[in-house]
């Protein structure tokens, strides 16, 4: 079975080596960007990714643009997706269409076990929300 590669889009540097290392822990490949613009320029392309991981506020584009745009691709609209963010925006994470929304810092305690979830349910409907 081919390993898991998510695509990781996060601006603070120490966020991103922190989640980066833990998901790595995992035997999950992650591919890391630190703009909205060139996350959108990957989702453009034929990279396969089985998750997206998205900061919600970031240069270029937020999270929010990102994940309605990978919804709106038709190699992206079930991939699942989960928005992190220490705003409250998980409302409007899941209306744009992402799959969780977890809140900084304590969500990331959840953060592989919703991955996990996710991947083994597959994209097909919006869970609960941990906030």
């Amino acid at each position: 079975m081919p390993p898991v590669t998510i695509l990781y889009v996060e601006d603070d540097p120490l966020v991103l080596h922190t989640i980066k290392e833990t998901l790595e822990l995992e035997d999950w490949q992650v591919e890391t960007c630190t703009d909205g613009l060139t996350a959108l320029a990957r989702l453009a392309g034929a990279t396969h990714y089985d998750l997206l991981l998205l900061d919600h506020e970031l240069p270029g584009a937020s999270g929010l643009d990102i994940v309605r745009r990978a919804r709106n691709l038709r190699h992206r609209q079930r991939v699942p997706v989960i928005i992190l963010s220490a705003g409250d925006y998980a409302l409007a994470a899941l209306r744009a269409g992402a799959d969780e929304f977890l809140r900084k810092p304590d969500g990331v305690g959840c953060l592989v076990e919703t991955i996990r979830r996710l991947l083994a349910r597959g994209r097909g409907g919006v869970e609960s929300v941990y906030v």
